[in-house]
């Protein structure tokens, strides 16, 4: 890739438009891109990058617009370059605001790419430039394709950044392994490995599923052996070597010693069960011998019973008789109590209907009881007719109220819609106010934003302001600090070096010997040679403070040039900050703040207030249609009120007459019927009284005569006789009972079979009983044996087919186990035989590591004059660290290997250098051999001294043999005597410039 110009519009901290022609800069070979730090040295290739790939370098979000550019001019970067052979015009615009084509404000432009290609017409001999694509994707894929190389491997390999490759040099494996892997895109290995890892991992959790149900299967074998010698050879978990073979044989043997054990109680339970018969047997026998025993002597106890109750049969048989002869009195007995009953209910009756009535009636016979009703009923009579017109009464007084209560309604409704008309006028002047003052206010808010952030943006630049003038102060403290030390160090240097010169003889005299020439005089002979002074300072302490001296003088020319910066960057921040004190802004902004919140506050009473507005407009309507309605009801109910008023008058005279002490017509009718039906109670009940009487004293008589005739004395003792049809059924029931139980029993007891029972020896029913239910219990536990055994055995031969079939399936799953498991811990450098534990990605990058070194040592070796060469190291790293990507230096005044992170600061950057440029050659293969023309390099060259500077720079220019250009970017001062070529960056107030400079003008 060779570039030819490259054009920067309002990018970056450049405002305005600036063309580099990288034909005339490059002219020698070797250019130099220099100004003061901050001034954008670096945007340069940042626009490059930015051209090819759409994105500056780096991952950060870089703001590409110029924040000094005027609204007018678009960002926009154009890159002209011969890549792979096509000569590419490249023009870039990013996404932006601009002004609005018509009217005010701004809109978003869109990001825009254009690519052109330089054609030259073999028949005209003219070439012209043809527009190739606008499509972001496709341009950005045909350059891809044509440059051959990633954005990161094409900043790692055009610019060479020499401080990360300082870090590259003395970093541990594990970075130089990052940096690589980016570079060589050799993410695909550690993708193979993780692809190992998770096959390894499927096939580990595969395998441990099936070895899990070959342990489950043999926890259930040890659960399901019990009593069995199981644990002799039983397999572990904890040994896969026991989970195969081992495990089945264990298994077998426990099916065979359960099949024996099932043989043995199998026996035992046959001849339990023998048993246990013979005794069930003779447990019925005995059984049947109690029962009969029993059952005699129970008998031969209740017939004893009986003859105890002969006297009691005696007198219940004649209360039966007795009961016999009253049951025919029965029905004469029933009416004579009936009547008596039937009196003395009537009598209270009466007694109770004559408490209701008045003194004078409550003594009255029964035929004026009648007469006094028929006299009431026809006073009731009168009142009822009069009811209608007390109802009429009542809902005359309803209306009245009801005509009341709406007239004092209509009232207050009148009263209030003529208040609310009489106000609105002062209600409707405050809104129209308020909207007026609202509206001011948003016109105001305008103006009040735009000047708040004008002053935020003066206390920012103040603000930068302080900060710069501190560093001014701080930096012209640590230039004095310089120059006094500097000061120091001279007259320290001057002194030794005055005091060696006044004792140079005396040092030269040191060295003389008997018989060889004096290198001042020639004589042979010494006669008086000098004596040293006490104190004489030697060679080595003059270059001592030589060296002191020396860098002295580089800190005050580095303070000083820290100085000018500051001073340089604090006079910009003045110029765009002012000179008011930074409290002043900050109290006017506050101050700002307030008003525009205050006045924000007010126009936001715009909405509001038009609708109070508009709802005092809906509420003048509604209160003018109120008054009136209100005044038109209100004169028709007052006449409506007058007319029920008379209507009542009239009425409630009529109706106090007839009502005498009762509050209404109604209550007087209720108090009337209520007593006539209280007068017609009491007669009725009088003469029901005298009738109960006269029956009662008939039928008592006609009782007594039956009694008399059915043996009995008095009516009270046939009364006490008469029993009722339980207690007859009890008698009768207990009389048979008594007889029954007689004949039963003694038929019992000389039946012959109790009779012979009797005879024999008392049968021992719990003795027949027990042998019985030991019988049982052994049978039953010889079956749960002989059941369990079974179980047992079947189980353990079901599980053990089940753990042949388990452990047939796991043999394959741990061969594929092992194999892959393997090869991942190979490749991941983890295995015991990948002795140097090198991962696959590090084994790939430690072979382009070694075509780095190869390619530095060419470059190093003559910056270091023959010095200095890198050697690659795979040796193990310590503490079980990865291997692979080592690196040391061989020096050759030693002959001794060193850390890289010994070299010293200016050894470090050639070195550094070095590597980086082999980089650029190894990444440069890798990319297909496409040739890069133009290299930059950043920084890096303060730290050597000038033989190893012209060194590095003789090695610089060698790469223009290669027809390759390069460019620096250093603050060095012998740089810019030594190349004529220079881009010269200055900053300002108002963004940055770009200047072609030659060595006279510089």
């Amino acid at each position: 890739m060779r570039l030819h110009s490259l054009t920067l519009q309002a990018f970056g901290p450049f405002a305005g438009t600036h063309t580099i022609d990288f034909e005339s800069l490059t002219s020698d070979g070797l250019f130099l891109l220099h100004g003061a730090t901050g001034a954008g040295k670096s945007t340069v290739f940042d626009a490059i990058c930015y051209a090819l790939y759409g994105k500056p370098p780096g991952d950060r979000d870089q703001l590409l617009r110029s924040d000094h550019a005027a609204d007018h001019l678009l960002t926009q970067v154009v890159l002209e370059a011969t890549i792979s052979g096509h000569r590419l015009e490249i023009t870039r615009i990013p996404q932006q605001p601009r002004p609005k084509t018509r009217g005010s404000g701004t809109t978003q432009q869109n990001a825009k790419t254009l690519l052109r290609e330089w054609k030259h017409d073999t028949a005209s001999g003219q070439g012209s430039w043809e527009a190739s694509s606008k499509s972001h994707q496709e341009i950005g894929d045909h350059l891809l394709a044509l440059l051959g190389m990633s954005r990161d491997q094409f900043c790692q390999v055009v610019l060479l950044p020499q401080n990360q490759f300082t870090q590259f040099l003395r970093a541990k494996a594990s970075i130089r392994k990052e940096l690589l892997g980016k570079l060589f895109r050799t993410q695909r290995f550690t993708d193979i490995d993780r692809w190992l890892q998770e096959r390894s991992r499927e096939a580990g959790k595969d395998l441990k599923a099936a070895r899990g149900d070959v342990i489950s299967l043999i926890d259930r074998i040890h659960g399901a052996a019990t009593d069995l010698d199981h644990e002799q050879d039983a397999p572990t978990g904890n040994d896969p070597q026991t989970l195969t073979e081992p495990a089945q044989a264990w298994a077998t043997s426990l099916v065979k010693a359960a099949s024996e054990q099932l043989e043995t109680a199998v026996t035992q339970a046959e001849t339990a069960a023998a048993d246990l018969d013979a005794q069930q047997a003779n447990e019925l026998l005995v059984r049947t011998l109690h029962q009969q025993q029993n059952e005699h002597r129970t008998a031969a106890e209740q017939l004893e019973q009986l003859k105890q109750q002969e006297s009691r049969q005696l007198h219940i048989t004649g209360q039966l008789e007795q009961a016999h002869r009253a049951s025919k009195l029965a029905a004469v007995l029933h009416t004579a109590r009936t009547a008596a009953q039937e009196h003395t209910r009537a009598a209270d009756n009466e007694a109770k209907a004559r408490s209701l009535l008045t003194p004078a009636h409550a003594i009255a016979a029964a035929e004026e009881l009648a007469t006094a009703e028929q006299q009431t009923r026809a006073e009731a009579t009168l009142a009822e007719a009069l009811l209608p017109q007390e109802a009429a009464v009542q809902q005359m007084t309803r209306d009245l109220k009801q005509l009341d209560a709406e007239r004092q309604t209509l009232t207050a409704d009148q009263l209030e819609a003529k208040g609310w008309l009489a106000k609105e006028p002062g209600l409707r002047t405050a809104l129209t106010t308020r909207l007026e003052a609202a509206q001011r206010a948003e016109t105001d808010s305008a103006h009040q934003q735009s000047a708040l952030a004008d002053i935020r943006r003066r206390l920012e630049s103040a603000r930068q302001r302080d900060a710069r003038l501190a560093d001014v102060a701080s930096c012209k403290e640590r230039l004095q600090t310089a120059h006094t030390a500097t000061t120091e160090a001279a007259q320290a240097y001057i002194t030794i070096r005055r005091q060696r010169t006044e004792g140079m003889a005396a040092e030269l005299a040191a060295g003389l010997t008997d018989g060889s020439p004096c290198p001042v005089c020639g004589s042979c002979t010494h006669p008086a040679p000098a004596a040293q002074h006490p104190g004489q300072p030697t060679r080595e302490d003059e270059q001592g403070a030589e060296t002191r001296h020396l860098e002295a003088e580089k800190a005050e020319e580095a303070a000083a040039t820290a100085l000018q910066q500051a001073q340089d960057q604090a006079a910009l921040a003045r110029a765009q900050a002012g000179d008011d004190p930074l409290t002043d802004i900050q109290a006017l902004l506050a101050t700002t703040q307030a008003d525009l919140e205050q006045t924000l506050k007010t126009a936001s009473d715009a909405g509001p207030a038009n609708e109070e507005l508009a709802v005092l407009d809906r509420e003048h309507t509604s209160m003018t249609q109120k008054a009136t309605t209100a005044g038109e009801r209100l004169a028709a109910c007052n006449t409506e009120y007058d007319h029920l008023s008379t209507q009542l008058t009239d009425l409630t005279q009529q109706l106090d007459q007839a009502r005498h002490d009762a509050p209404t017509v109604a209550d007087r009718l209720a108090d009337l019927t209520r007593t006539a039906d209280q007068l017609k109670a009491a007669a009725e009940a009088a003469a029901t009284t005298q009738r109960r009487a006269q029956e009662r004293t008939l039928q008592t008589t006609e009782a007594e005569t039956a009694a008399r005739q059915q043996g009995f004395d008095t009516l009270q003792a046939a009364e006490e006789a008469v029993l009722d049809d339980d207690a007859l059924h009890a008698l009768e029931d207990e009389i048979q009972q008594f007889s029954h139980q007689h004949a039963v029993h003694t038929a019992t007891l000389e039946r012959p079979d109790l009779v012979h029972a009797a005879d024999q020896p008392p049968a021992d029913l719990d003795a027949a009983i027990h042998l019985h239910k030991t019988a049982a219990q052994r049978h039953t536990e010889a079956a749960a044996t002989t059941t369990a055994a079974r179980t047992r055995h079947d189980n353990l031969a079901r599980h053990t087919t089940d753990l042949a079939a388990n452990i047939q399936r796991m043999q394959p799953l741990q061969e594929a186990y092992d194999t892959v498991h393997h090869l991942q811990e190979v490749i991941h450098g983890t295995s015991p035989s990948n002795r140097d534990r090198m991962e696959l990605e590090a084994y790939v990058l430690a072979a382009r590591l070694e075509q780095v070194v190869d390619a530095a040592n060419t470059r190093l070796l003559r910056m270091s004059d023959h010095r200095y060469t890198l050697s690659h190291s795979d040796d193990r790293a310590s503490h079980g660290a990865r291997s692979g990507l080592g690196l040391k230096i061989t020096d050759a005044w030693t002959g001794r290997d060193r850390n890289t992170d010994t070299l010293s600061g200016g050894e470090s950057f050639f070195a550094s250098l070095a590597l980086a440029l082999g980089l650029a050659d190894v990444v440069t293969y890798e990319a297909g051999g496409r040739v890069l023309d133009t290299l930059f390099i950043d920084e890096g060259f303060g730290s050597l001294d000038d033989d190893t500077l012209h060194q590095v720079l003789d090695v610089l220019d060698s790469l223009r043999d290669h027809d390759r250009t390069v460019g620096l970017i250093s603050h060095v001062p012998e740089l810019r005597r030594r190349i004529t070529s220079q881009l010269h960056v200055r900053k300002g107030t108002s963004g940055s410039t770009l200047h072609l400079v030659s060595q006279a003008a510089e």
